[in-house]
């Protein structure tokens, strides 16, 4: 059994791994902290493992601060997300902070209001709660699960009867 290739033990070769991380970044954009678990994944050893994330950077297949921005709108615009749980994302994707803070900032303000404004009234309009108090404390909880801000909850709250 020792004399069987990498490949037949589910290991790839430094050259069909670049092909496949290619292929994986190409896809869609990715953290290097994903390219990186894929790369161990796959069986590859430190070294060639950095050494395939420097190339992929070099050739444009990897870019951190262009994942990070893609991110950041994908998750407000698709999921409804606020910049809480953005921010929470990144960080779990290995994301350094000034690219975090870069990624927020990208996000338009007045989409990011509208968002949070369609977010309240749809859940109001579901909401069965008739006390005033409870049904306003279940809309701030929903927007601060949502990943948003507590001063602008309460400040479109304020100024809209929901």
């Amino acid at each position: 059994m020792d004399d069987l290739s990498d490949q037949s033990r589910g290991k790839l070769m430094p050259q069909q791994a670049k092909s496949k991380a290619e292929a994986y970044c190409a896809y869609q954009e990715r953290s290097q902290q994903e390219v990186r678990d894929k790369l161990y994944h796959w069986g590859l050893h430190r070294t060639d493992v950095e050494q395939l994330i420097a190339t992929l950077i070099a050739d444009g297949f990897l870019n951190e601060e262009r994942f990070a921005r893609a991110y950041a709108s994908g998750k407000f615009r698709m999921n409804g997300w606020g910049r809480h749980k953005i921010k929470q994302g990144l960080v779990q994707k290995a994301v350094s902070a000034p690219l975090i803070r870069t990624a927020l900032a990208s996000l338009d303000e007045r989409e990011y209001h509208d968002k949070l404004m369609g977010l309240l009234e749809a859940k109001a309009r579901q909401e069965k709660e008739k006390h005033p108090y409870k049904r306003r404390n279940k809309l701030v909880r929903y927007a601060l699960g949502k990943g948003y801000e507590s001063e602008l909850i309460l400040e479109l709250l304020n100024d809209n009867d929901l």
